[in-house]
């Protein structure tokens, strides 16, 4: 029976989506919303998304702080998630003061990470669906899990670090297509980092990925906060 799994990631105009079936690239799809890749592919038995998933009432998530010991010298590449309260704010100095009162030690949120807000809204609403298929993944925690344990060096848009991450893929068996249709306009990062959140959802719905923490932390209204890979 085919096992269908689809990888996703945040870009500049939306979303960007890699389909596999049985771990074989299957389709790529860009779309505005999450919800409209989600919607397009109710078979999916996993659906991993390259976006925060479930929010601590207070203090840090410890997805994020496993994933930044797992990356070491490149933790950089992992932001720390605010509470709720945070996102809630209605603007950045809001925020700020939110994130401040809620951790400890106190943290300010970052402008950048701020500019997720519409996006991780977006994921939020559908992780809230009974019976929802999404499950959070960081690209550099699966490419790390590609590589045999390390993370890649070379960052992702760097055209060393693209052809690692590239090759990476091609020996797990996902070999991305020179002409990517209307998925083609998105940058080749966010294409990577969906073609590996798309390996993390096919070993999640094989029964085979590991979860940071696990099990998993529970958030904000008893939901589950893990990064799968």
């Amino acid at each position: 029976m085919r096992v269908r799994a689809v990888g996703v990631d945040a870009c500049r105009r939306g979303w960007v989506a890699v389909v596999l079936d049985d771990g074989r690239l299957a389709a790529t799809r860009h779309a505005t919303t999450l919800a409209e890749i989600v919607d397009a592919y109710p078979e999916a038995e996993a659906v991993g998304v390259d976006m925060p998933l479930g929010l601590a009432d207070r203090g840090w998530r410890e997805a994020d702080r496993l994933a930044a010991i797992r990356l070491g010298a490149y933790r950089s590449r992992v932001f720390l998630v605010p509470p709720r309260a945070a996102w809630d704010a209605g603007d950045h100095a809001g925020a700020v003061r939110a994130c401040r009162r809620l951790t400890e030690p106190p943290a300010g949120f970052s402008r950048q990470a701020w500019g997720l807000k519409d996006k991780l809204g977006q994921a939020d609403e559908l992780y809230a669906r009974p019976r929802h298929r999404l499950f959070e993944v960081h690209p550099e925690i699966s490419f790390a899990e590609l590589n045999g344990g390390p993370p890649v060096a070379a960052g992702k848009k760097t055209w060393n670090g693209q052809m690692a991450r590239r090759a990476l893929l091609a020996g797990a068996g996902i070999r991305l297509r020179e002409e990517l249709a209307d998925a083609g306009t998105v940058p080749p990062d966010d294409i990577l980092d969906a073609a590996a959140a798309a390996w993390s959802a096919s070993r999640i719905a094989r029964g085979q990925a590991s979860s940071l923490p696990s099990p998993p932390q529970t958030g904000a209204g008893g939901v589950a906060m893990a990064i799968w890979f």
